[in-house]
């Protein structure tokens, strides 16, 4: 199938021609001739499965054509977790859309108001955003969204577990009840079901990619290690291992920063990206990166969402997540659109738990890597069993004898 089998316009089509795009993924397949014939959507689907394509074409095809709205009268609103995700989302909108005539807006924090009032002034068609300052804006009675027809939640698992599900729903306040709404989530937990239910119109379900599954492109590494040794085993693999550029995870984002100090001091040019660092500073960081400037990347979960950066080789996990789930979206920055990729995982005695429920998730084994410079030792895991079991000990003591927080209350 190709995308002039989808009915796309020529506008589109012409765009798409120039992008190198010939053939629709499946969730392309699957989404955009429900969507264009008006019908909500509740779609499941990974990181790197080309979702942005899948609501960004329709969208453009089913605005086109129509009468061009006055100033401040948006048609659609696309609301997306980071300010990484709606910059790339724009960029998507942008390369889509070149031909249609359609304009387009990128609104998030971080960015002075004035110079989003300002180009608000315009004439747009489609607003993305984040909840947050979408909200504001609104609020200040910069955005007027009576005249919305179309809504879409992208990665709205992510926003959930940010804490914008109150924003969301007074964001939906001052949408018309009357639009369609296309739903896209990684996961479908509990919480995320009970939102697609509240704002969805009997949609169509699609499913690709469960997020227990990765890419088939992606080969998986398994080195277990101490963590006084994560980095000198990092700065190893990046002097003989033949990578070029890498994405590395950290959990936090004081973890990140010093993680960054580290390489740098090293010699390897190595940058931090998270939340707290200004709008300005991750956009230099991340095109940077994107020109093979820097080589190394460590970036929190929350920040790499959005992060889309071609011929990514390696994704390294120096710590693994807290959620199994977040595990697949972080190799999925690797092996994207069908290239090949490497997704490294170090892994303490400490953190074998975490490992377990990865590979209870995915179904799979990592594969381990033995021959390496620092590899854990028999006695390294009988004393972090002993550790585990000592806190456990600790835990159910505190509930007893009236010493525990039970015991105060």
């Amino acid at each position: 199938m190709t995308f002039k089998d989808l009915n796309l316009i020529n506008p589109i089509l012409q765009a798409l021609e120039e992008e190198g795009y010939t053939q629709p993924t499946p969730i392309q397949t699957q989404a955009m001739p429900e969507v264009l014939q008006g019908r909500d959507l509740l779609a499941t689907a990974q990181t790197g499965t080309g979702k942005t394509a899948a609501f960004a074409l329709p969208v453009l095809q089913l605005l086109h054509g129509q009468a061009i709205p006055e100033p401040r009268v948006i048609r659609a609103v696309v609301l997306t977790p980071t300010r990484e995700l709606a910059s790339q989302v724009g960029d998507s909108f942008a390369a889509y859309g070149r031909y249609t005539g359609l304009k387009h807006l990128v609104v998030y924090g971080g960015v002075p108001y004035k110079v989003q009032t300002e180009a608000l002034q315009a004439v747009i068609d489609i607003l993305v955003a984040t909840p947050g300052r979408l909200l504001d804006l609104l609020e200040q009675g910069f955005i007027d969204l009576q005249q919305v027809r179309l809504l879409v939640l992208d990665e709205a698992d992510r926003m959930l577990d940010m804490g914008f599900l109150q924003d969301i729903r007074r964001v939906l306040q001052a949408i018309p009840e009357q639009r369609q709404t296309l739903f896209f989530s990684a996961t479908m937990a509990p919480e995320v079901s009970k939102l697609a239910k509240k704002i969805l119109t009997e949609p169509v379900s699609v499913e690709v990619s469960p997020i227990s599954s990765s890419a088939v492109t992606i080969r998986q590494e398994l080195y277990y290690v101490r963590k006084v040794n994560k980095t000198p085993l990092l700065l190893h693999l990046l002097q003989h291992a033949g990578i070029d550029r890498t994405l590395v995870f950290m959990r936090t984002k004081e973890g990140a920063d010093k993680l960054a100090k580290e390489l740098s001091a090293a010699g390897i040019a190595a940058e931090a990206i998270h939340a707290d660092r200004a709008q300005r500073d991750r956009e230099r960081v991340l095109e940077s990166f994107k020109k093979y400037e820097t080589k190394v990347l460590v970036a929190t979960d929350v920040a790499a969402r959005g992060i889309d950066v071609e011929e990514l080789s390696h994704v390294i996990n120096y710590e693994l997540p807290f959620e199994p789930e977040t595990y697949v979206h972080r190799i999925g920055r690797t092996g994207r659109a069908g290239a090949a990729g490497i997704a490294i995982t170090f892994c303490g005695a400490s953190e074998t738990p975490l490992l377990i429920a990865i590979q209870n998730l995915t179904g799979k084994a990592i594969p381990v890597v033995d021959q390496h410079p620092y590899p854990l030792t028999a006695q390294d895991f009988m004393e972090a069993a002993a550790s585990s079991s000592a806190k456990n000990d600790k835990r159910k003591g505190s509930g007893k004898g009236g010493k525990g927080k039970r015991g105060r209350r």
